[in-house]
């Protein structure tokens, strides 16, 4: 499931008439290079929420079939967050296999296949992406099981003061179904502050460390760099591969 019912307003100018995940980087939306990445690593069931300007990206994608993949559409009257967004799909999520959750603006080249395995093999509820970052809303501790100690969300400098880890939550994660089970129903709730945080005390939160290429495009700066990104080379995406 790709989250893309935001209104991306740190964005400023950019997404007042469009929504995040349709701004072009390169030749492509960003929601595109999502979509292609994920039937490349062998997703081909997806579903995408939306709410902002949401015929827009309904009207690009349609029913997924163009882009060899299966898309179901969340429309929500009101944003959910990530978890309600996800809670609301339960029944689509919760078919037994493990799934994944991607922010719609998150772009990468990860692995999601070897996360997928490591997900498996630890009997993990969640297995959360993650990278090592200065500074970051999100502040994660991990064992060298890479077992989920301690996750700090939007903490203040005091809660910060003593923590010298500097992995961070990267957006994207592959989860059991019996945590749908763990999201209050019909309202509005956050993945990291009300499902992860209170997880981490069951010991089946685990981190999987970036491989790949990841942008986070919350921002003008960041934007800019996913272009740079496409530009260069630097992201392997199979739309820039096979310039579909």
């Amino acid at each position: 499931m790709i989250f893309s019912a935001g209104y991306g307003t740190r964005l400023g100018d950019a997404t007042r008439e469009t929504p995040k995940g349709m701004l072009p980087v390169g030749e492509h939306p960003i929601l595109a290079y999502i979509v292609a990445h994920l039937r490349s690593q062998g997703f081909d069931e997806l579903a995408i929420n939306v709410h902002f300007q949401a015929e827009t990206i309904r009207g690009h994608f349609g029913d997924g079939s163009s882009w060899g993949v299966d898309l179901t559409w969340s429309h929500e009257k009101e944003l959910l967050g990530t978890a309600g967004g996800a809670k609301k799909m339960a029944d689509f999520l919760s078919g037994g296999d493990p799934f994944l959750l991607h922010y719609g603006d998150i772009v990468t080249d990860q692995d999601f296949q070897a996360m997928a395995r490591f997900h498996r093999e630890r009997d993990a509820l969640a297995t959360l992406l993650v990278h090592e970052r200065a500074k970051s809303n999100s502040v994660i501790v991990l064992d060298e099981a890479r077992r989920i100690t301690a996750f700090l969300e939007r903490p203040d400098e005091e809660e910060r003061r003593g923590i010298a880890s500097r992995w961070v939550n990267s957006g994207v994660c592959v989860c059991s179904p019996e945590l749908l089970d763990l999201i209050p129903d019909r309202t509005p709730a956050d993945l990291p502050r009300d499902v992860f945080v209170p997880l981490v005390a069951t010991g089946r939160l685990f981190g999987y460390p970036l491989s790949g290429y990841r942008c986070a495009v919350d921002s003008e700066a960041r934007l800019a760099e996913a272009r740079s990104a496409v530009a260069e080379g630097r992201l392997r995406s199979p739309l820039l591969r096979t310039g579909e």
